[in-house]
């Protein structure tokens, strides 16, 4: 759905997203073309990959290590941001794109130890003895960590085992034709679904607008786990991160140029209830 260049679109940097679907669809064009337009066009002194939560470390690894890239890619250090909380779900821990996240980087980053728990801390430890190693281990608050991280080298070399991170599905043309609408279209849906998750994600025109309140309840109660997106409402704009129970917003007093917003779920969610609530915040739409 592109939320995530949505939500960092303020930052600054040279974003290129590789929408509809997942990065450990690394053969396909999308994902190609997308990293040769980068190095091609950007020339970036530093080039940051971050692959959805469905994305498999290993071919993404296998094309940056490529022999066509030596000349373009000096590859460091895989960072891996951990929420430890997540180590007492035994869903998640049991899930392979995120256990094979964990063991293809060299350094762990624990993060939100401002949200830690003591039960959470006694899983990171626990895990630490079993799978560490002589890995970094770093603790941060936000996602804030220090810049010369990036700059240590590759170490880990140990071989990932080949993934079932095909047994997912997209639906035909969801590429790059889910960054826009289609002419008078004022809305649309997009799905996704694999390695025991499901994604559902919605997109609207420019000039749909939010009720705020509303909006954010339907953000906050939703039962899924995952919940990010930037809508328009009548103040501007509102970007949306929900992780669990973690909500974070934020405001802006400009009109973003489109909706959009993607639900994850690790188990059967009605997403047609989710739908009708949602097309019932709309306020207004303004040609």
């Amino acid at each position: 759905m592109g939320i995530d260049g949505a939500l960092l679109a303020d930052s600054g940097a040279l974003l290129k997203e590789i929408p509809g679907g997942c990065m450990c669809c690394v053969n396909g064009l999308p994902m190609q073309v997308g990293l040769n337009t980068l190095l091609r066009h950007g020339k970036p002194d530093r080039l940051l990959i971050e692959p959805t939560g469905l994305g498999h470390p290993k071919q993404i690894l296998d094309l940056l290590t490529a022999p066509v890239y030596e000349p373009w890619i000096d590859l460091r250090a895989t960072l891996c941001i951990l929420d430890p909380r997540l180590l007492l779900d035994q869903q998640s821990a049991a899930n392979e794109n995120f256990r094979d996240q964990l063991a293809s980087a060299d350094i762990i980053i624990a993060n939100k130890t401002d949200r830690a728990t003591a039960q959470s801390d006694a899983a990171l430890q626990q895990w630490w003895r079993q799978y560490g190693g002589d890995r970094q281990l770093v603790h941060a608050e936000h996602g804030q960590i220090d810049g010369k991280l990036l700059d240590l080298p590759r170490q880990n070399l140990a071989e990932l085992p080949a993934s079932a991170a095909h047994s997912h599905t997209h639906a035909s043309k969801k590429g790059l034709a889910a960054l826009n609408l289609p002419a008078q279209q004022r809305w649309r849906r997009s799905l996704n679904s694999g390695q025991g998750h499901q994604a559902c994600g919605w997109i609207f025109d420019a000039d749909t607008v939010f009720d705020t309140i509303g909006l954010l309840e339907w953000a906050r109660l939703a039962p899924v786990g995952r919940v990010k997106g930037v809508m328009r409402i009548q103040e501007g704009l509102v970007r949306i991160n929900r992780q669990g129970d973690d909500l974070h917003i934020e405001t802006q007093s400009v009109a973003p140029p489109d909706s959009r917003v993607e639900l994850i779920s690790n188990t059967e969610t009605d997403w047609n209830t989710l739908q009708t609530a949602l097309l019932k915040l709309r306020l207004a739409t303004h040609a």
